[in-house]
């Protein structure tokens, strides 16, 4: 089975480079016009299902491509973003917020830990492949989730893995 993940297309949080996790921003103008562009991309993958997280800003990318290709989605609230507590809507370069990144043990405050996320996530990817073994899935998500997600896949280093970062609407492809 292939897995294909893509992140959602741009907010107005990630225009103006704003911490953005839980928080139910919606794509911005630019946003629609990425996902239509990740909905085209899409044609040249064999997808027969689309997973979304449940946040509003993933429901609509995967809107667009599931519209396009007539694809079902369902959405799974394990695939909503890290919260990151008290720097949400915060600049990404502050820095408690860059300093917290690097313990992956470590509780945002008020928030989640990267070891809570990764649990989340490891234990849906398992139940993909044990779910939809038989499919290929398209996988709709945020960019803490994707480097969650390419974790589960490959091995990353401590220091490639604070760095590691997805541009809006972009697409990985995995066997799983």
């Amino acid at each position: 089975m292939r897995v294909f993940v893509a992140r959602h297309g741009q907010t107005q949080w990630n225009a103006e480079n704003k911490i953005c996790g839980t928080p139910d921003v919606p794509l911005n103008e630019l946003g629609w016009s990425q996902a239509k562009e990740l909905a085209e991309k899409c044609g040249d993958y064999p997808i027969d299902l689309i997973i979304s997280s449940t946040m509003l800003r993933a429901r609509q990318t995967a809107g667009v491509v599931a519209e396009k290709w007539n694809i079902p989605v369902i959405t799974d609230a394990r695939l909503v973003e890290q919260n990151y507590g008290i720097y949400e809507g915060m600049d990404r370069q502050t820095p408690g917020f860059l300093e917290n990144k690097r313990h992956f043990a470590w509780r945002y405050p008020g928030g989640e830990s990267m070891l809570d996320v990764g649990h989340r996530i490891y234990s849906l990817l398992e139940d993909v492949k044990r779910e939809h073994g038989d499919k290929n899935v398209l996988i709709v998500c945020h960019g803490g989730v994707m480097r969650l997600i390419r974790s589960y896949f490959e091995d990353m280093t401590n220091d490639e893995y604070f760095h590691y970062s997805e541009e809006n609407a972009a697409v990985r492809e995995y066997d799983l």
